[in-house]
């Protein structure tokens, strides 16, 4: 499937209606599961029935708002949703009687316009004002997963192998990695490579880097394809950044680079430079360091993302930027030597469950505040910065990202930029859903404190 990215920002469709008809046509297809995202990023679906596909593509399909969380209120519930045909796919697991595919769409309000609460528009809006600069914001996520076990409907407390980095004899999942790749590569996801992470029971696979649309419709299906195929084999996939204490959490590092829309090369480069990085590179880089803090609870958006964000298990804590030094926030790559076209940035505190049309908006709208009042990059910390002192840290003037989730709100209210970019429906839903969560965690009394203080006190 060829994807581009059309002058307003918004992706071109690769197939048209009659395409997409008949292929359901030969591929016997019965029914059809239109999809979209909650603000927290849940995949939510309506499945219609393929006769109707064809009314759906030109009229829409109706739907209740009220009942998705963080859309809208009761009085104005009313909304619609639009396929995006070039994201249509037959689901493969899902082959047979009831043979079914699945479509990401648009969310509409009834006069027409782009429903603002939808995660998908957010994006849409800041990849078009980024337009508008004459750019086009390319993505690849990594993201990892933990397998475990299952004894019925249970899950075990234990990882599914005790492999480690690369691990070939103790790599228990080689199998269904390849059935995961299969399975992605039939939705229309082009897989780089896959592999065991660290940690024990610990996975990543990596898909083609691509326009930030597409990379975020693709890493919504990524995780319920992931998850479909690991129920297939009896055990359960999961995104939680930090489900087993004493080794290392799940993130979801992203790659991210700038296209000039005039001729599609990389607005990054700059070969005369010492880390090989334009200006605008370098803009776009410091306005993510300057908003890290107000972006932290989006990119790690559970009380859980911040058991991850901790010394010793190469997840970043503190803000600094760097080449190869994977103790800093963001990282600059090694690219191969006459592949300058390859440049670009790593951020590494996002996790898998943010929601990714979220993370990039937000992602984008610190970088452009970057380029756009030309901030200064600050010097690169190449050393580990994990054994820096706190004296180290001050006289380096080296910041730590939010250590809890109620920070990490508390950042991103004060951040009218991020604040800006999310827009105030989604601002102030996700906000309340998470200060819910927040609240809950706090008044939470833990087995840990049990332990430590019943019998103490």
């Amino acid at each position: 499937m060829v994807l581009e990215i059309a002058p307003a920002g918004r992706r071109k469709p690769a197939h048209s209606a009659d395409d997409v008809l008949a292929l359901c046509r030969d591929e016997d297809v019965q029914f059809v599961n239109l999809q979209f995202t909650d603000v927290m990023g849940i995949p939510k679906l309506v499945t219609i029935p393929v006769d109707v596909f064809p009314e759906v593509i030109e009229h829409g399909q109706w739907f209740d708002g009220s009942s998705i969380a963080g859309f809208a209120r009761i009085a104005e519930s009313d909304m619609f949703l639009m396929p995006d045909l070039a994201t249509f796919n037959i689901i493969p697991w899902e082959r047979g009687r009831n043979t079914t595919a699945q479509v990401v769409c648009w969310v509409y309000k009834p006069n027409g316009e782009l429903f603002m609460g939808d995660p998908r528009a957010v994006l849409l809006q800041q990849l078009e004002r980024l337009a508008k600069l004459g750019f086009a914001f390319y993505t690849g996520p990594e993201l990892e997963f933990f397998l475990f076990r299952k004894d019925g409907d249970e899950i075990s407390v234990l990882p599914h192998d005790r492999g480690g980095y690369f691990d070939l004899s103790t790599d228990l999942a080689a199998e269904v990695r390849k059935d995961m790749i299969r399975a992605l590569q039939q939705m229309g996801i082009k897989v780089e490579a896959g592999h065991h992470e660290v940690a024990i029971g610990q996975h990543e696979i990596d898909f083609e880097y691509a326009d930030a649309m597409t990379t975020a419709d693709q890493a919504t299906t990524f995780k319920f394809t992931l998850k479909a195929i690991a129920q297939q084999h009896g055990l359960h996939a999961t995104f939680m950044p930090k489900p087993v204490e004493g080794i290392a959490g799940s993130g979801m590092h992203t790659h991210q680079s700038l296209a000039w829309l005039a001729d599609g090369s990389n607005a990054f480069v700059d070969e005369d430079d010492a880390y090989g990085l334009s200006t605008i590179a370098k803009h776009f880089l410091a306005g993510q360091l300057h908003h890290i803090r107000g972006m932290t609870a989006i990119l790690n958006p559970l009380v859980n993302s911040y058991r991850r964000l901790v010394p010793g298990y190469e997840a970043p804590v503190y803000i600094s930027w760097a080449r190869q030094n994977r103790s800093a926030l963001i990282r600059v790559p090694a690219i191969r030597a006459g592949r300058t076209n390859a440049t670009r940035i790593e951020l590494r505190c996002p996790d898998p469950t943010s929601n990714p049309y979220l993370a990039y908006a937000v992602m984008v709208a610190a970088g452009m505040d970057g380029i756009n009042r030309e901030l200064p990059l600050p010097e690169p910390i190449e050393e580990n910065v994990y054994h820096f002192s706190e004296e180290d840290l001050q006289r380096r003037n080296i910041g730590t990202l939010p250590s809890t989730l109620g920070e990490a709100i508390d950042e991103l209210q004060r951040d009218d930029v991020i604040r800006d970019a999310l827009g105030e429906h989604v601002f102030e839903r996700l906000i309340e859903a998470q200060k819910q969560e927040w609240k809950a965690f706090c008044r939470h009394v833990s087995a840990w404190e049990r332990e430590r203080y019943l019998e103490v006190y």
